[in-house]
């Protein structure tokens, strides 16, 4: 399973979260603790908002601890907002169109998860991408296609509808033709103004996502960058929250049972 990391609040640099702090996003590149591979190598990528409209976007194939380009984009990019990925296949190739974060316009979304069988769903998926969405569907992962159709549901009007649409649908797809399990999904995404990220799975086991409040912003991870664990707010299967200002607000994303 793949590991990400988010930040909203004053400009950081990348480093800061990428490579700097004891248990960074590189360091979980080789050393994931709260997941089933330790090693996170088929790719990397991050995205940051600056004063474009649009989100700059850097991703490649290697492994994130073996790109010197990375270290030095980290060292000099600072931003108020950004999101970054280190991946694990569920299956898909290792191709810079599969790595995350994904765009979209002002839109950006990572994902941590599958859909179960998505070998035996993925046509079907594809057909819920409306054509003036499928011409931008650049790879051939399950977490690019659940972005595109969140994107159909109005993503951009209803940030959580539309993806709790999205990750009901596919389960229901997978429940249908594919196999366990059946959703898997921590994912984050943002307009550069609020960001997003939700936690939820069809089972009893969603993967991890966890949260920090700090004065200057907050950081949303797959796994704490640091040993102060208690610092770090676990988001509750089938919630997500909203950050915007510094303010974090949780509200519940998808229930075990119910469509939102």
């Amino acid at each position: 399973m793949c590991r990400w990391a988010a930040w909203s609040g004053s400009p950081k640099y990348l480093e800061e979260i990428i490579c700097d702090p004891e248990h960074s996003l590189i360091d979980q590149s080789r050393n994931a603790l709260s997941c089933k591979t330790a090693v996170n190598a088929d790719g990397f990528g991050v995205a940051w908002y600056g004063e474009r409209e649009i989100p700059a976007l850097y991703k490649d194939v290697r492994p994130a601890w073996s790109d010197p380009n990375l270290l030095q984009i980290a060292r000099h990019v600072r931003s108020g907002h950004f999101l970054a990925h280190v991946r694990a296949s569920t299956g898909t190739a290792t191709t810079r169109d599969n790595c995350h974060p994904f765009t979209h316009g002002r839109w950006t979304f990572m994902h941590n998860g599958q859909i179960g069988g998505y070998d035996k769903v993925r046509r079907r998926l594809d057909n819920m991408i409306p054509d003036d969405l499928f011409r931008d569907r650049m790879g051939g992962t399950d977490s690019e296609s659940l972005f595109l159709i969140a994107l159909a549901y109005g993503l951009k009007q209803h940030p959580r509808a539309a993806m709790a649409r999205a990750a009901f649908e596919a389960e229901a797809l997978s429940k249908h033709t594919g196999s366990t399990p059946h959703m898997r999904f921590a994912a984050a995404w943002s307009d550069g103004e609020t960001l997003y990220a939700a936690r939820y799975a069809s089972d009893a086991f969603p993967p991890t996502l966890y949260y920090r409040e700090y004065a200057d912003g907050v950081m949303i991870v797959s796994e704490p960058l640091d040993q102060a664990r208690d610092c770090w707010m676990e988001v509750p299967k089938g919630h997500m929250i909203e950050v915007r200002a510094g303010t974090v607000r949780q509200t519940a994303f998808l229930s075990d049972e119910v469509p939102a």
